[in-house]
């Protein structure tokens, strides 16, 4: 079984690109993908045979889900590995990818393949692969009761004996992730700095969007 990368240097110095809107990957966390475009099918299978290593990147225009062309593609994206997939009767795969560390997007590569592919970096994300870092900055029990009160605010059922069983980091980036913001919102969760800041950033937001439903007066983001 292929061993997950622990470090930048060992990271292909190129990967296939996934460009998609609004699909946000953090370090350590997973997400689900339905791919059914013939080109992605054949970024799987290819991803498959080699290092099961696909990097999810957001294209500049949020306007189209997953660009045709060589629209820009955003600076930074996150690398995933496969760790499941099933293929389905349909010319379909489901798969999961579990984020392995931010990159920053060098360029990309003139190639012959349907999919994109480019050359990354994931030298300024070097404490991406380490599960909980920076964890002790984060506020928890600020963050915790910020859950609570969204949940009361948008009719949410929470398992608060899971939540208190899962560790800060995987708790803040999971809750980025499945956050109901949009495309350029989840670019700016990706690109904070720390995990403090990325805490800070997805409270920020909540309350804001939370003033704005009751019809209170929201604060300025700026």
């Amino acid at each position: 079984m292929l061993k997950r990368p622990a470090q930048p240097a060992d990271l292909p110095k190129s990967v296939p690109l996934f460009p998609l809107s609004g699909a946000l990957l953090l370090p350590f966390s997973h997400r689900p993908l339905n791919v059914f475009e013939p080109r992605y099918i054949e970024m799987v299978d290819a991803a498959l045979r080699g290092d099961r290593l696909i990097g999810l990147i957001q294209p500049e225009d949020t306007t189209e889900e997953s660009p045709r062309g060589r629209d820009p593609l955003q600076a930074i994206g996150c690398l995933g590995r496969i760790t499941h997939f099933e293929e389905s009767g349909e010319g379909r795969y489901f798969i999961i990818l579990e984020g392995v560390t931010r990159f920053r997007l060098a360029h990309e590569l003139t190639v012959l393949t349907p999919y994109r592919q480019g050359v990354v970096d994931a030298t300024d994300f070097a404490s991406d692969f380490t599960r909980n870092f920076g964890e002790e900055a984060v506020d928890r029990e600020r963050f915790v009761r910020l859950m609570r009160d969204y949940a009361d605010f948008a009719n949410i059922e929470l398992n608060w004996e899971e939540i208190e069983r899962t560790g800060t980091a995987d708790l803040v980036n999971f809750c980025c992730m499945v956050g109901p913001y949009d495309a350029a919102d989840k670019q700016l969760l990706l690109e904070a700095p720390t995990l403090e800041q990325r805490a800070e950033t997805l409270i920020a937001m909540t309350e804001y969007e939370m003033a704005r439903g009751s019809g209170g007066s929201a604060p300025s983001l700026n």
